[in-house]
């Protein structure tokens, strides 16, 4: 019996070999990719471990205690002389309103001339009656005129003057005194006439102490202008009835 060989037998079992033999080293070629040799770059930098922390003693202790104390009373004892200086300061600025003393206020009441005398004598050669009120505003303050003297003016000329209208003159708190009174000519050209209406002037001048409670305080010179318009009959027109007077001291 004559045998064949079967195409593809020892070939094939050749190239199976071969295939064999090439898985095999494949898988040699793979192991050795996964075994990993450690680079000296790559490793991690080693850390120092963290310091111990220091335990505080009692030593410590005591001296935040101590500091602690000291500044708790260092702000009490601001605290205390703050507040103490803000009580001083308000009853003083309430003394200051109590006591401050207000200037005394002039109100011309009326003011008459003869005007048909005016025209035939002159201006200057006429008297002049007013009669003024003089107010204290204070409640609790006292006034002393040591002098008070009155003049007139009609164009800033002066028409008449009277020296003594108040002397060492007391005036209590609340208290409304009236001056009555005739300026005397002041003489001189007849030919100084007055156009009616006309515009005159009534200026005090005083030297006063203002008294609290027994104590006197330093002289002032007060001065009071009080503009005064009389009408063609020579009194004085309304609307100057009881105007207040500018009152200011130098």
């Amino acid at each position: 019996m004559r045998s064949t060989n079967t195409p593809g037998g020892p070939g094939a079992a050749g190239g199976g070999g071969g295939r064999a033999g090439g898985g095999g080293w494949g898988g040699l070629q793979d192991q050795q990719h996964q075994f990993h040799i450690p680079v000296a770059g790559n490793t991690p930098a080693h850390q120092p471990p963290p310091p111990l922390k220091r335990r505080n003693t009692a030593r410590h202790y005591a001296h935040r205690v101590k500091e602690s104390l000291t500044t708790q009373m260092t702000k009490l004892v601001c605290a205390i002389f703050l507040g103490l200086l803000l009580i001083v300061g308000v009853i003083t600025f309430i003394l200051w309103l109590s006591l401050r003393p207000h200037r005394p206020r002039f109100y011309v009441h009326q003011m008459s001339i003869n005007p048909d005398l005016a025209a035939q004598l002159g201006l200057l050669n006429v008297p002049i009656a007013f009669n003024v009120t003089v107010r204290n505003p204070n409640q609790n303050i006292g006034i002393l005129y040591e002098s008070m003297q009155v003049t007139c003016k009609y164009n800033n000329q002066l028409v008449g003057s009277l020296d003594r209208l108040l002397e060492n003159y007391n005036q209590g708190p609340k208290n409304t005194t009236f001056l009555g009174n005739v300026i005397p000519a002041a003489g001189g050209d007849s030919s100084v006439k007055a156009q009616w209406p006309a515009a005159f002037r009534l200026e005090f001048v005083a030297g006063i102490k203002f008294k609290i409670s027994g104590w006197d305080s330093k002289r002032h010179t007060l001065h009071a202008d009080c503009p005064a318009m009389l009408g063609l009959d020579g009194s004085l027109l309304a609307e100057y009835k009881d105007k207040r007077c500018s009152v200011y001291f130098t």
